[in-house]
Formats: C-alpha cells, sequence, structure tokens
C-alpha cells in the first residue's frame, strides 16, 4: 500500500480540529459528550476515524458511544488502536483502527480500518465484570476501579485450558486438563487508573443503554441530531479483519 501526502498544507493539530469541526455533527449520546468530541479527546486520526464511523452509521442516530484508547508496548515501538462502539435504535456499530509504520524514518504509515454492524436483535449477552479495591471497606461512594464490558453475539466463543489437578502437591498423576468457556466477540478493558473516572462511567453507560435497546425496554432520553448528508471521500473495498487485543 502506497501511501500519498495530502495535496493541501499538512495538517496541525490546530487544523484539524477546525476541519473536524467544519464536518461535524453535534452527535451526542448519553453520556452528554459529542461522539467528535470524544474522538478528538483521544487524539487518534479523529477526522479519518469520524468520516469511517459516519460512513458505518449510514444516515442512523447516535444513542450511545464508547471510545476507547489503547497504549500497549511492543518490545521498543509504542503502540496504539482504538475502538468505537456506536449504539443506534437497530444497530451496535463497531470500528476498530490500528496504524502501521512501514519504515524506519516514520515517514509510510498506513491505518487499517475494520468496521462491523450487528443487529441489536441478535446481540446475546451484555457481561460488565467489576474490580473494586479494598471490599471489606466499601462505600457507595467508592468508585469502580476497573470494568471490563464483553459483548456476545455471533456464537463464537474462547476456550482456556491448562492441566487438571486433584490438589495434592504430591500427586503426579495425569488428571488431564480443565479449562473454561466464555462466549464474546469484544471485550473492552476501562482502568479508571489508566482511562479516567469518567470513561468507567461512560462503559456503564453504554452497556446500559445497549441492554435497554437490546431488550426491548426504554432507554434513557438521548440527545441527538442527524448527521448531515457529505460527499463520501473513499470506499473501502475489503473488509479488514479486526484486532481487539487485552492488556
Amino acid at each position: 500500500m502506497s501511501f500519498q501526502p495530502p495535496a493541501s498544507a499538512p495538517e496541525t493539530p490546530g487544523n484539524e480540529n477546525q476541519a473536524l469541526r467544519q464536518h461535524s455533527s453535534h452527535h451526542h449520546g448519553l453520556q452528554g459528550q459529542s461522539l467528535e468530541d470524544a474522538l478528538q479527546k483521544a487524539g487518534f486520526y479523529p477526522r479519518l476515524v469520524s468520516d469511517v464511523v459516519d460512513d458505518a452509521l449510514d444516515g442512523r442516530d447516535c444513542v450511545a458511544h464508547l471510545v476507547h484508547l489503547e497504549t500497549h508496548f511492543d518490545r521498543a515501538e509504542v503502540r496504539r488502536h482504538i475502538t468505537v462502539l456506536v449504539l443506534t435504535a437497530d444497530m451496535l456499530v463497531i470500528t476498530h483502527v490500528d496504524d502501521q509504520q512501514l519504515d524506519e524514518a516514520g515517514e509510510q504509515i498506513v491505518a487499517q480500518i475494520s468496521t462491523e454492524s450487528v443487529p441489536v436483535a441478535q446481540i446475546r449477552s451484555v457481561v460488565l465484570s467489576y474490580m473494586y479495591a479494598q471490599p471489606q471497606n466499601y462505600k457507595p461512594s467508592d468508585p469502580v476501579r476497573e470494568l471490563t464490558l464483553s459483548i456476545a453475539w455471533s456464537g463464537g466463543q474462547r476456550l482456556d485450558m491448562g492441566p487438571a489437578s486433584c490438589g495434592d502437591p504430591q500427586c503426579e498423576a495425569d488428571h488431564g486438563y480443565t479449562g473454561t468457556i466464555a462466549q464474546e466477540d469484544i471485550v473492552l478493558r476501562i482502568s479508571a487508573e489508566a482511562d479516567g473516572l469518567q470513561a468507567v462511567q461512560d462503559a456503564k453507560l453504554f452497556a446500559r443503554a445497549l441492554r435497554a435497546v437490546n431488550t426491548g425496554s426504554a432507554a434513557p432520553a438521548s440527545h441527538v441530531q442527524s448527521m448531515a448528508p457529505r460527499p463520501r471521500s473513499g470506499v473501502f473495498g475489503n473488509r479488514l479483519s479486526r484486532g481487539h487485543q487485552q492488556r
């Protein structure tokens, strides 16, 4: 894949902010923050991600959204990727973006993007796993330290296996294997320490909205304005694989 520099002047953070505001809608979810503001705050190619999400929404209105930026270290490299979940009245739209450096100088970079649209009626489970510190001293005002959001819709399962034991440390017999099966299509881990307390709260609100739409119960009112149609800048011919990673 070749890299072509833009014909116009290179984008600076200020120019990108202005361009994003010019073509963005006031697309608010239940969190009160617009989707575009959340993408801008994440700072990971916000205008590109906004365009791709808009294309995937195909004119649908946002009920709730969740933007999750992850950073991990691969030897001497720092790698980032972003996952954007947008809930509409009938669809869950998942967008995942990774970038890749093609040369040592860092001048040639490509972005790999995948989008998936899942009917909310097809979603089988929404699982929230909470982590609290010092549970023996728990108070209602204590914040969640970490939250894991798992969403399953395709029936895909993950199998974790390991050697089985009988509990006797002296036993050398072969007890076969034991394991657990987890049904999940996407897993996002949000940490208050790494992502902030508001990010954890946003994930809880998103899961609540997803459950409400999925079960047909009344969801909290959202502040939504339809995205104004605009010319498409390009078409993705091939569906790229989504590489969700857990920290």
